[in-house]
């Protein structure tokens, strides 16, 4: 788990509970689909496979990541490339996610499709480069 004086795994230069931990915590939802996409990429160093479900909108949700079982990932960065608001409940965050699986640097590169729902920003799917 990220420590408290330790920035936020997302790169944001704030502390870990001044950052995505209010909604990985559960205690508010991500206001924009950029928080949403910082924090599940968060969720992801940390192993927290519920927020990242719960998080997933249902038609696109699958019913595990198998996180535990899967060889330890290093993340090692996330960089926003754009945050596109294509109207007040659909946008598009397009990133690249660095991390390492056995010493091997990878890198993933998508443009992921968010939506809004009673309020909430969901993960819908994205297009890999």
């Amino acid at each position: 788990m990220a420590k408290l004086n330790e920035y936020c795994p997302c790169g944001n230069a704030k502390p870990y509970t001044a950052c995505c931990a209010r909604y990985v915590e559960g205690n508010e939802p991500a206001p924009t689909a950029e928080a949403l996409m910082r924090s599940r990429y968060t969720a992801y160093t940390l192993l927290k496979e519920d927020y990242l479900l719960e998080t997933w909108h249902p038609t696109t949700r699958p019913t595990s990541l198998g996180l535990a079982e899967e060889v330890t990932t290093k993340w090692l960065g996330l960089e926003i490339k754009r945050h596109e608001k294509q109207d007040a409940d659909h946008a598009i965050v397009e990133f690249v996610a660095r991390y390492k699986v056995k010493g091997r640097a990878h890198r993933l590169h998508e443009a992921s499709r968010f939506v809004r729902e009673a309020g909430q920003w969901f993960y819908v799917d994205g297009d890999l480069d």
